[in-house]
């Protein structure tokens, strides 16, 4: 039986050891193979060998001291105006009982009391559940820490009570920023998911009639009005307009939409009336895939977080350890166990919460995702990141990806007594249904000549080669110069071409019947994007399947030394793994079926959104337009992201290192180091962010 998975949100979680607590208590849930956490998102996904209730998984979670929620998305908005309000309430209890106010005893025990148990339940559960099963987390530091405050406040009528409190509202304060922070890097998400609209007009007859997205099925007409958003992906039916699809492309022109063409779900129609028929369900549309990869994305954990993890289940049991330490220690030096050993004691647990070391990669990479999708990036998992910044060779596919993708039908040359119209009438038979390049090229030229398509037979896809079929009496094979090698047959015409080259041949006889050939242009932009690749020390490798001679000139005009030709998709894919033996990273950039092996091959795979589905399925990012510039910017914000989350760590980890000892000797008193707590992970996810604020996109030469 496959596996099944599901996706829900957990409330509660405030630290790395809490998402080790969450991730333990659901792997023991039986039928659980694998749970995966993310901090910053608060997602679980769980992988299951059966279908467990919600139920079965809520208790799990419950148990482990936070709650499971189904169905829906947490707002971090919603949550940062709650923590406010605590926060607020708090501040205000909290105020009275710091310096030079300084109320009776009695007072100040129970505005702290209520500051205490009140605001610090949440600490308090955290902790006895972390206790229950045997773990730490930041809860249990805090309660110990803040309890312990209280106590000796309590018991030595010192007016310690401030500490306890004022840990407790900073600490709060600290969640507080962090929330507001933490739904700044969810908002172009939220701004995707806010371009579904929720009604279409439907046409039945000649009446439109408005109604809920989700009742609308494949193949109803749809009305679109100028300035509407289209509901739905379709093929437009009726009508001429510019259409606005920079919410996924992130180009700001619009594209001239007319009948045949396309259209996307979320875009905006600016001028006539359109009538569309739907190609798509609301949860099927390109904008629906792009929301679930992005949500996939932040769900899932970068390979880098799986070390913090691990680093941060045995960061709170050694906080412990050095609290004791330090306690047993200062009480030698003092002669006794002193308000100062305990207070030093008490700073070391609060300042050592591993708050910002669980934030720093997950808030980056939320980041990371989410300025890509703004410049029409999509990132499949976080680990296509992680990989991104490494790359040091890319290796681009000719068609589509370095020339448009739309070769022309230039030249035909028949053998013997056929005629041309004949060729093309057996090539369009062959090719008919079929989405490749030369295909299309094929079946336009018969449709401008006017040539009437028969229905071919037993139609058979020969992988990297071609195609064959049965037309009347006879079976043919159309395809690539491979043919004839497969053939044994010897291509006798006149071979002096740049073009590619499709043969058919007719078989028992094994005779070739004519010969196609296509020009195909190289892209806008492809000359600057081969340049700035250089520019960024990334060696450059074309692999193609098309013949060595068409190859070599692309290659030439676009400055290429080094280039293979004549690559069935399997020796793709070889040359990747090759490649990968002597290179620290190593890229592939393609967007065709035959890409597809060497794109799952490669240690990051980028395609097109207007390549195949398989292409899509297989890389790690895929471009939202044909553009090749656009992977330049890819590139750069996985290296600009990764460098983000290894300042982050390095943040992290110093300010332990830094303060443990200040808050052991003393240097640093219980409320300043919940304050000093609280703003390092606040600093760590403005730290994520300043990633989207900064950045700028790669300048475009305007000559390309």
């Amino acid at each position: 039986m496959s596996s099944i998975e599901k996706t829900f949100h957990v409330k509660g979680m405030t630290c790395a050891s809490c998402v080790n607590t969450v991730e333990k208590a659901l792997k023991e849930v039986p039928g659980i193979e694998e749970a995966s956490v993310n901090l910053a998102s608060e997602k679980v996904r769980v992988r299951m060998n059966s279908d467990l209730s919600d139920s079965v998984l809520s208790i799990a979670v419950k148990n482990a001291g936070y709650e499971a929620v189904f169905g829906a998305s947490l707002d971090p908005g919603a949550q940062a105006r709650s923590e406010g309000r605590e926060v607020i309430l708090s501040a205000l209890l909290t105020l009275p009982l710091i310096h030079p106010f300084s109320p009776p005893f009695w007072v100040q025990l129970i505005l702290a009391s209520i500051v205490q148990v009140g605001f610090g339940r949440k600490f308090y559960l955290g902790a006895f559940h972390a206790l229950k099963r045997k773990t730490g987390n930041m809860d249990l530091l805090i309660s110990v820490g803040t309890t312990a405050a209280f106590v000796l406040s309590f018991l030595g009528h010192h007016p310690y009570f401030e500490s306890a409190a004022s840990i407790l509202t900073l600490v709060k304060l600290g969640k507080w920023l962090e929330l507001r922070a933490k739904a700044k890097t969810t908002q172009n998400l939220r701004a995707l998911e806010d371009l579904r609209p929720a009604f279409a007009r439907v046409v039945f007859g000649d009446q439109a009639f408005e109604m809920p997205v989700s009742g609308v099925k494949v193949g109803d007409r749809v009305r679109v009005l100028p300035s509407e958003r289209i509901p739905l992906d379709g093929i437009l039916l009726e009508g001429e307009s510019e259409v606005d699809e920079s919410f996924l492309t992130g180009e700001s022109a619009l594209v001239y939409k007319k009948p045949g063409d396309r259209a996307m779900g979320g875009a905006i129609n600016t001028l006539g009336n359109l009538t569309l028929k739907v190609t798509a369900l609301q949860g099927d549309t390109l904008l629906a895939r792009v929301i679930r990869l992005i949500e996939d994305a932040n769900s899932k954990k970068a390979p880098i977080q799986k070390l913090v993890d691990r680093v941060a289940s045995v960061f709170v049991p050694v906080v412990f350890g050095i609290a004791g330490i330090t306690l047993i220690w200062t009480a030698v030096a003092d002669g006794g166990f002193s308000e100062e050993a305990f207070l030093r004691a008490i700073s070391v647990l609060v300042i050592a919460c591993p708050c910002a070391l669980g934030l720093a990669t997950p808030t980056a990479m939320m980041v990371g995702t989410g300025l890509a999708a703004k410049f029409g990036i999509l990132i499949r998992d976080p680990e296509a990141l992680e990989r991104g910044h490494s790359m040091t060779v890319l290796a681009l596919d000719k068609t589509g990806t370095l020339t448009e993708g739309k070769p022309g039908l230039t030249r035909i040359q028949v053998e013997g007594t056929l005629e041309e119209p004949e060729a093309l009438t057996i090539a369009a038979a062959l090719q008919s249904g079929s989405e490749h390049p030369l295909a299309r090229a094929i079946l336009e030229r018969a449709k401008r000549d006017g040539i009437e398509i028969p229905k071919a037979s037993g139609i058979k896809v020969i992988p990297g080669i071609g195609i064959e079929g049965t037309l009347g009496d006879h079976r043919y094979s159309l395809g690539s110069f491979r043919l004839l090698d497969r053939d044994s047959l010897r291509d006798s015409m006149s071979t002096q071409t740049t073009g590619t080259l499709s043969y058919l041949v007719i078989h028992p006889e094994n005779r070739i019947l004519a010969r196609f050939e296509f020009h195909d242009k190289i892209k806008s932009g492809a000359q600057e994007f081969v340049r700035s690749l250089g520019t960024m020390g990334i060696r450059v490798m074309i692999l193609s399947g098309d013949r060595p001679e068409v190859v070599e000139t692309v290659a030439h005009s676009l400055g290429v030394p080094d280039y293979r030709a004549s690559l069935l998709p399997a020796d793709k894919a070889q040359v990747v793994q090759e490649l990968k033996k002597s290179e620290r990273g190593v890229g592939m950039l393609g967007d065709g079926m035959n890409d597809a092996p060497a794109l799952a091959s490669a240690d990051l795979g980028i395609t097109f959104s207007t390549g195949t589905d398989v292409a899509m399925q297989t890389a790690g990012m895929t471009l939202m337009g044909p553009e090749p510039l656009r992977a330049l910017d890819a590139i750069r914000i996985a290296r600009k992201t990764y460098s983000r989350i290894r300042q982050n760590l390095v943040w992290a980890f110093i300010y332990n290192v830094i303060c443990i000892p200040l808050a052991a000797s003393g240097k640093l008193n219980p409320m300043m180091a919940g304050a000093a707590m609280a703003l390092s992970s606040v600093s760590v996810v403005l730290s994520s962010l300043m990633l989207g604020w900064l950045y700028r996109p790669m300048p475009r030469d305007s000559s390309s």
